[in-house]
């Protein structure tokens, strides 16, 4: 009970024992009583404040719940007395990682009878992630200043920081093929082709791929896709192999890959065009639909800023992991046996695109002008070997400048979005 006092109150209690002493010695009882008196006043006081117990309510409100690596949120409290006791100075401490703020503090010295005190602070996490708020503690002193105890008023609240994403510009010719006009363009192919799918002749299309016979019957160049289709849009592979990537904290290159995988996925949909965000091991992180809203770009966002480095060392998929459809694969520091792995499922005739990325530049011990090393450049020519359109990323260059390469290097065509 007595660890409640605060030092007024313990110097009190000193005195009082000290003042009992001097009076036994002396054999003054006046200032006996004195000494009594000031050695009851804090036990009383804390006897007094334990049994009735200030009775104190809070609320947390982060606003908004979710934001992005670098943006700012701000949670605002509300503090309020509810019972009669009065009290004294108010400390309170909501529970904050480091990564987010310096913990915040508040000093309320007269809290009011069932008067709302608003109170707030900003949070601008650098890092993605759900990170947790609170809880929020009191330390409150009776208003003689003699004790003190805590109270837990609030327990944690939720913060999801989404990884950053940027406007992108462009779209692809023949993104979300399977789906729509030219999804829909089917017709028969002659004896044992009753299922071949076709659609007019773009260019940079594969003229190996020119189906005769719909072209004759239509009197303009047809183009036969090389499998039926089963799900539209474009596939964005993200390859988040703690063993893949380099550098530590917002900087590291897993944080630009998953930034530039959500900005992409995010361009597609809002584009007008499905999307599917999977990983290395085609496990579905999320589906955004062509036809969906700002509630499917949450759910994407939010997968992204809770996944976590996988210890796998090798790429395994078991099957193209686009089902026949556009592919983007974010990769990191690929194997030749990992690029054999993404390529052995894809024919040529697919529209496959990688974004590359140079980890070693994002190593520590590479400086800013360092030259690609020769294990990108490698990875590079496999790829490209395998029928790959490909775009090499460094630590300086940004998401929007990579996704414009992108358009060029896969003859993709730059539009403004929904023109």
């Amino acid at each position: 009970m007595l660890s409640g006092l605060t030092t007024r109150g313990r110097c009190l209690l000193a005195a009082g024992i000290a003042a009992a002493i001097c009076a036994w010695a002396l054999n003054e009882r006046d200032l006996l009583r004195v000494a009594v008196f000031v050695v009851a006043l804090p036990l009383l006081v804390v006897l007094f404040v334990s049994m009735s117990k200030v009775r104190i309510g809070a609320t947390r409100a982060l606003v908004p719940d979710r934001i992005q690596a670098g943006a700012e949120a701000t949670v605002q409290l509300q503090l309020w007395r509810t019972g009669r006791l009065p009290s004294g100075e108010v400390l309170l401490e909501d529970g904050v990682n480091h990564t987010l703020a310096v913990r915040p503090r508040f000093i309320v010295e007269h809290l009011p009878h069932l008067q709302r005190v608003p109170l707030q602070y900003a949070l601008r996490p650098q890092l993605r992630g759900v990170q947790q708020v609170g809880p929020l503690q009191a330390r409150v002193t009776d208003p003689f200043g003699i004790c003190e105890f805590d109270r837990a008023l609030i327990g944690t609240s939720r913060l999801i920081v989404a990884p950053k994403t940027d406007q992108l510009r462009g779209l692809p010719s023949g993104t979300g093929v399977g789906t729509g006009e030219d999804g829909a363009i089917k017709r028969g192919a002659g004896a044992g082709e009753p299922d071949a799918i076709v659609r007019q002749y773009r260019h940079g299309d594969d003229l190996r791929l020119v189906h005769w016979p719909s072209t004759a019957r239509r009197d303009e160049i047809m183009v036969r896709l090389e499998e039926k289709p089963r799900h539209g849009g474009t596939t964005v592979l993200l390859d988040h192999r703690a063993a893949a990537h380099h550098g530590t904290g917002p900087k590291a290159s897993i944080e630009w890959a998953i930034s530039f995988a959500a900005s992409a996925a995010l361009h597609l949909r809002r584009s007008g065009h499905g999307a599917r965000l999977v990983t290395e091991h085609a496990n579905v992180l999320a589906e955004l639909p062509s036809d969906g809203g700002p509630a499917h770009d949450n759910l994407a966002l939010d997968a992204l800023a809770m996944l976590q480095p996988a210890h796998q060392r090798d790429v395994t998929l078991g099957g193209d992991p686009a089902h026949g459809q556009e592919l983007i694969a974010v990769l990191g520091s690929v194997s030749s046996e990992a690029i054999h792995e993404l390529t052995k499922h894809r024919a040529r005739g697919m529209r496959s695109l990688a974004v590359l990325l140079d980890t070693a530049a994002w190593s520590s011990e590479n400086t800013p002008g360092a030259q690609r090393s020769s294990a990108v450049e490698e990875s590079a020519r496999l790829l490209r070997a395998a029928g790959w359109s490909v775009v090499i990323a460094r630590p300086g260059s940004t998401s929007a400048e990579v996704w414009e390469e992108l358009c060029r290097a896969g003859r993709w065509y730059p539009t403004m979005v929904g023109s």
